[in-house]
Order: structure tokens, then sequence, then C-alpha cells
């Protein structure tokens, strides 16, 4: 019995994590411009300059994600973006489009979920290493949606 009294606890639980990426924001970043650089991680081989990836956003998990990302040289930028709200979303290069892959990824800035274009910088990461570029809602832990690199 005791198993069958924990299954609402459960559900009730994760709806409400999910719940938290639907409500209003407390604080966005203020400025449309901000750029971000993520030097922690060190690289051998930085992609090179003349280097370019492209994707297209689709979205996951009942969320809703479009635009383009291009990654040339050091810049991440994300063109015709928009996504469902979500307090905490961010950013992430990663090899994968589930947790674990965005645990074991690289998060490279906040995201603003209606903000057309918005661009990163991405000094001192390896491009060339992820196949993948995650909006990701660190709250909840919830992949919002994803755009495979080609």
């Amino acid at each position: 019995m005791r198993k069958i009294a924990l299954v609402p606890v459960a559900v009730l639980t994760l709806g409400l994590a999910l719940a938290g990426c639907s409500s209003t924001p407390a604080a966005l970043p203020s400025s449309p411009d901000k750029m971000a650089s993520s030097s922690s991680m060190p690289s051998s081989s930085p992609m090179s300059s003349d280097m370019q990836k492209t994707g297209t956003f689709m979205g996951l998990n009942g969320k809703n994600v479009k635009g383009t990302v291009t990654i040339s040289g050091s810049d991440l930028k994300l063109t015709g973006f928009s996504s469902d709200e979500g307090p905490d979303l961010h950013v992430y290069l990663t090899t994968g489009t589930d947790e674990a892959a965005v645990s074991a990824g690289k998060e490279i800035s906040t995201v603003v979920f209606n903000q057309d274009t918005q661009s990163f910088m991405l000094s001192g990461v390896d491009a060339s290493m992820y196949t993948d570029v995650v909006i990701h809602c660190d709250k909840a832990k919830a992949v919002f949606g994803a755009a495979p690199l080609s």
C-alpha cells in the first residue's frame, strides 16, 4: 500500500518542478546584447575561425522552441529565436538532448525566451566537440528544445 500512496506525491512533485519553468521569471538579463564568456573549460584545439556549424531548433518535451543557431569561430548566435517562457533558461553545448547530456555539456549563458537575436562568446570552448545546442530550464531540470549541429 505504501508504494501506491507515494505515486501521487511523486507526480505532484514532478508537476510542480515543471510548472516552475512556466511561471514568470523573477529576473531576466536586462541587457538584450548580453555577451557571455566561458573560459572555465580550456581547449587544446579551439574551433578555427573559418569553421562554421548551424542548426535549427525544435521543441522537446511538449515545449516550443524555434529559430536557428550559428557557431562561427568563437561566436554562438541565435536568430529568429523564441521559446516557451521559463524562469531559468540557459543555452548549452551538448552531445545529446537528455538530462545526462546537459549535465555533461557546457553551459554557455542564460537565454532570453523572447529575444529574436542573441549572441554569446565561446572563449576557450572547442565547439567541434559538441553535436547539439540545447535550451534548458535549470530550475526544473527540463530540456525545452535543441538544435542538432551540422
